[in-house]
């Protein structure tokens, strides 16, 4: 059994994530700014990712850091801000430190371009895709001993399509996954079992992957 602490904890993939681990038998912080709605059976905890003395209180009983909140500047804080200070922390405890990242970083065939470098792509999402993008570089530069991965979504995630639970998913790499149609979408349960698994059976150490339908 594992002890998670979710970043997150109230948000459409961190809520599915905390809820995934806790049928599996693992203990599960949910921490958010306003923790009440965690799921069942998740232990509410008030709090930032971007206090670290909190961060470090946290880690002192962690095996794993799930960051799934927003890359997009919140009260001025961008995730990226944080992201030092949960790489020392993580160092320090031995902590494996884990984010729930965007698509649009994903390449869209071998060789590129990226998904939002793509002429099609909105503009209204672009500043989010970039964050996200600057957090995965960050991590790429990490020393050798921060244990870490990221899990990008397919291109269509969130809760306006919140899918069916269905069991089965495919998994790539920096590649963008779609299915015979060219539609790329995975159902927030589906995204948390992959994310379970990886936390479980690590495969993707200091790596990216992506899931998918």
């Amino acid at each position: 059994m594992a002890k998670l602490v979710v970043f997150g904890g109230t948000g459409y993939a961190g809520s599915r994530i905390g809820a995934e681990a806790v049928r599996r038998g693992h203990e599960v912080a949910g921490v958010a700014r306003n923790p009440g709605s965690v799921p069942e059976g998740v232990e509410a905890v008030q709090g930032s990712l971007h206090d670290e003395e909190f961060v470090a209180r946290a880690a002192k009983d962690a095996d794993v850091f799930v960051v799934a909140t927003p890359a997009r500047a919140i009260d001025g804080e961008k995730l990226i801000d944080a992201v030092p200070g949960l790489v020392r922390i993580a160092r320090e405890n031995g902590v494996r430190l884990s984010f729930v990242g965007g698509a649009a970083s994903l390449l869209v065939a071998e060789g590129g371009p990226r998904l939002f470098d793509t002429p099609e792509f909105p503009d209204e999402y672009k500043e989010e895709a970039g964050n996200h993008a600057e957090v995965l570089a960050l991590l790429r530069e990490q020393p050798e001993d921060l244990d870490w991965f990221y899990v990008s979504p397919a291109a269509e995630f969130g809760a306006w399509i919140p899918g069916e639970r269905r069991g089965e998913f495919r998994v790539g790499g920096d590649v963008l996954v779609t299915d015979e149609n060219g539609k790329s979408h995975i159902g927030g349960d589906d995204y948390a079992i992959a994310y379970v698994d990886e936390i479980e059976q690590p495969k993707h150490r200091r790596a990216r992957f992506t899931v998918a339908y």
